[in-house]
């Protein structure tokens, strides 16, 4: 049940900007797309069609664990 101030929100003005807020928010929070899709109910296509800018705007966080860990795997064969 919402609260009253949650009822006023926008987001409940339509059910699934509720739901499509949640799912974003897990992608943005780094949970992998296949395990929010599981989550979601969705499958993977389904995830990618209508979650794509989320799935976008966290291309520069992997490319930087990309990055840490080859160049942490770089410092291992310095030793």
């Amino acid at each position: 049940m919402l609260t009253n101030s949650e009822a006023a929100s926008p987001l409940a003005d339509v059910p699934y900007s509720l739901r499509h807020a949640g799912v974003s928010l897990w992608l943005e929070s780094g949970v992998s797309p296949a395990e929010v899709a599981r989550r979601a109910g969705h499958s993977i296509a389904v995830l990618f069609r209508f979650y794509a800018k989320a799935i976008h705007r966290n291309q520069a966080r992997a490319n930087q664990q990309i990055q840490q860990a080859l160049e942490a795997i770089g410092e291992h064969d310095d030793e």
